[in-house]
């Protein structure tokens, strides 16, 4: 990194000096040395600084094994830090891979053949818009949810986005691209201000939800399962693979988005049921949240993905079970997840095992998140 700053388990130094002044002048002063730990905000500043070792200026992408859908969650782990440290440090960043990563990846408006992928570039713009009301970013956003909708059908599975638009090969309908159009249809109709627009919006994430709540991807203990199996295209039922830590954090999310949008009394205790669940099953036996795997590049973003979206439930319905969820997970990546220069790892509870820039943005989704929680 550009700066070392304080290597892990530094000593904090805190001079104290009292001076009492009495008539006729004169001052006593004393000296302390105490240990300290340094604050959530003080830690995700020595990590973003870290991050951004990864970060190539020439492309606006992250060096390998950082691919291009964790990049747009890199760039909105940058957006969430300007927001909650209210600098403006990064923010060329930003503009910077809105201009060029398009040219390096080979493609246009952030669209790909993952519909997955190109929603996170959806999001990570329209949360850019949010904090620098940057219209092109809101307007990028627009665009890559028109293309979505073109995904959607109802002959498999009565409905719902496809994960890819390779229908003769790896194509399924699945939680998490249907959680993140579920996201990006509610954010936009809180967010355009065109009625007839916001009416559009809202009622494709009104229909998403109608089509989600009833597809059977949520199981018996409230989890989220990965997705359909669609052997009868008719019937669709769950195909009880894993219950990734980010598909129950990005429903959260999508949850709360449209809550603000139509008041709906149902939507708040729906996620905080999900939420509960995957507080409860989805950790260690200290309470850190842990991932089935992290083989290869994707699965080390996941557990950054729900605790950055727990603590969007939170801010809609304020619980100490959260605050304290995500101060247990923060600590633990402080103390037992760390390497040299502030690089952290993908095992929250430890011990720590190698440094790169998924890694890095999705533990800075903690820090961060529980620094805006103070």
């Amino acid at each position: 990194m550009s700066t070392k700053l304080f290597r892990r388990g530094a000593l904090f130094c805190v001079l104290c000096v009292f001076v009492q002044s009495a008539c006729g002048g004169g001052s006593k002063s004393t000296t302390t040395t105490t240990t300290s730990t340094p604050t959530y905000s003080q830690q995700a500043t020595y990590g973003v600084q870290t991050l951004q070792n990864w970060y190539v200026q020439s492309s606006g992408l992250y060096q390998t094994p950082t691919g291009w859908w964790n990049t747009a969650n890199a760039i909105t782990v940058l957006v969430d830090y300007s927001r909650a440290t209210k600098t403006t440090q990064y923010l060329s960043a930003v503009s910077n891979t809105f201009s060029n990563a398009n040219k390096a990846n080979g493609s246009a408006n952030f669209i790909t053949d993952s519909n997955d992928d190109e929603a996170w570039w959806a999001l990570a713009w329209m949360d850019a818009y949010d904090l620098t009301q940057t219209p092109s970013y809101l307007a990028m956003a627009q665009t890559i949810f028109a293309d979505m909708t073109t995904q959607w059908d109802t002959t498999t599975c009565g409905g719902g986005v496809w994960w890819s638009k390779n229908l003769t090969t790896s194509a399924y309908k699945n939680a998490i691209t249907n959680e993140l159009f579920l996201t990006l249809a509610a954010g936009l109709a809180n967010r355009v201000t065109d009625t007839t627009q916001k009416a559009q919006y809202l009622a494709w994430a009104q229909k998403e939800w109608t089509w989600f709540n009833a597809s059977g991807m949520i199981n018996s203990k409230n989890l989220v399962n990965d997705g359909l199996n669609a052997t009868n295209p008719k019937v669709c039922t769950n195909n009880t693979q894993t219950t990734w830590t980010y598909n129950q954090g990005v429903i959260l999310g999508g949850l709360v988005e449209l809550y603000n949008a139509d008041k709906d009394p149902t939507l708040l205790p729906m996620a905080q049921n999900i939420a509960g669940a995957a507080m409860k099953n989805l950790v260690t036996a200290s309470g850190v949240l842990h991932e089935p795997t992290l083989t290869g590049p994707d699965g080390p973003q996941f557990k950054g993905i729900f605790i950055r979206n727990l603590v969007k439930l939170n801010s809609a319905a304020p619980s100490a079970q959260y605050k304290t969820f995500v101060d247990t997970n923060a600590n633990s990546i402080w103390k037992n997840d760390q390497g040299a220069n502030y690089q952290f790892g993908g095992i929250w509870e430890g011990a720590y095992d190698t440094g790169d820039g998924t890694r890095q943005a999705s533990a800075l989704d903690v820090l961060i998140g529980a620094a805006e929680m103070q």
